[in-house]
């Protein structure tokens, strides 16, 4: 059987938007209750208590109501005043994005940029810092997806907080999926949302807010207020005593909530270990059928994306489509740069399971073979259902 474009697809295996977990959907079909409603209240100040657990905050963090670009965006605006000067640290596409939010608000802007298929090196951030005495605000993307790379943050935030600096962090695309939480790396302001690892709609954003910034942005004249980019005006909306800046997006904190006791239930070290494993097979699965992976290395490879290298004479749309097309099974393809040079395929949420590299792989080869560029996809599987056993 064929699919045609207007069918739906059998498994969907992007990096976003990612398949929801079951239970998620049956949350957001949750009653929508007013959101002055005394009930709706404590449940959201509950809500945003479990949040906290979740990120392993010591203070409160805050749910906004869009997907996590808003808090991005929100970030810069807030935080980022014309007398900072901002070091942006790109080693993908959206790790040279934010820059450009950056650059809308102080003239004073430095990047390091590396190849995207490389991680940013802490020395050279040491080296930059310590060059540029005047720099007070680093901004860095964990996994940048368009490239299926992590960048050591731990260490990177080591290194801004001894500075003095204010860290922002990207972490939409890898929290939930591995370790990482946002005092662990020392971030200032931690972007994230429940719409990749934690297996969610796309539609709200987590925020993980220090202390300090929130005083940097309190003393920011130009930080946005009566605003949907206002990081301020929810400081205090976890409270059921505090009223919402603007309607909360009430069914979808439903389904948040489900995935936040989904991924307590399961262990976080557990879900992190299923990404990882799953990851592993299909990287296993990718080299055995002689492909190659777009990271320089394993060791910065993500465990919740692999970006596999489009082989020499293929149309990487045509690579997709066929695969959609004769086996209904969706990847995603590379961005802004990455975009034609690269396939990704996700793990995340419901799909980071290992049977799902099983799937990829099939359809992967498959589709190479039917477009002439011969790959042994039984080798794949084999290397794949190897790493699932050794893990066993």
């Amino acid at each position: 059987m064929r699919y045609s474009d207007n069918d739906q697809p059998v498994i969907t295996l992007t990096s976003g938007p990612v398949n929801a977990y079951a239970d998620v959907l049956r949350g957001l079909s949750s009653p929508v209750l007013y959101d002055y409603d005394p009930a709706f209240q404590l449940f959201h100040e509950r809500l945003v208590e479990k949040a906290q657990t979740v990120m392993r905050l010591s203070n409160r963090p805050l749910i906004l109501q869009g997907e996590p670009v808003l808090g991005l965006e929100a970030a810069a605006a807030s935080l980022i005043t014309p007398q900072d000067t901002v070091l942006n640290l790109a080693s993908g596409v959206y790790g040279k994005g934010f820059g450009y939010w950056a650059a809308r608000y102080t003239p004073n802007m430095l990047e390091i940029e590396v190849p995207y298929n490389e991680a940013i090196d802490p020395k050279a951030v040491s080296e930059m810092l310590q060059s540029n005495p005047q720099i007070s605000i680093v901004a860095v993307c964990h996994h940048d997806t368009p490239s299926g790379t992590i960048n050591p943050i731990d260490e990177i935030g080591a290194i801004v907080a001894a500075h003095g600096a204010y860290l922002i962090v990207d972490a939409v695309s890898s929290f939930g999926g591995m370790k990482t939480h946002p005092e662990e790396c020392k971030a200032d302001i931690y972007v994230t949302g429940p719409n990749k690892c934690l297996g969610c709609p796309p539609s709200l954003t987590l925020l993980g807010v220090s202390e300090r910034a929130w005083d940097k942005m309190k003393a920011n004249d130009d930080a946005p207020t009566a605003s949907m980019l206002s990081i301020l005006d929810w400081e205090n909306a976890w409270s059921h005593d505090a009223p919402f800046p603007f309607t909360p997006s009430v069914a979808e904190l439903n389904g948040l909530d489900v995935a936040f006791d989904i991924y307590l239930q399961e262990g976080p070290e557990n879900v992190w270990a299923r990404h990882a494993l799953t990851a592993a097979t299909t990287r296993a699965g990718i080299k055995a059928m002689g492909l190659d992976l777009w990271a320089a290395s394993d060791s910065i490879a993500s465990p919740t994306t692999t970006a596999v290298k489009t082989p020499d004479g293929i149309d990487e749309a045509v690579l997709r489509a066929t695969a959609r097309e004769r086996y209904g099974v969706v990847f995603s393809a590379g961005r802004g740069e990455t975009l034609g040079k690269l396939t990704r395929i996700g793990h995340m949420g419901p799909t980071a399971q290992p049977i799902y590299a099983i799937a990829a792989l099939s359809a992967y080869g498959g589709a190479l073979n039917l477009l002439g560029h011969q790959t042994n996809v039984g080798d794949g599987i084999n290397a794949a259902i190897k790493t699932i056993d050794a893990a066993a």
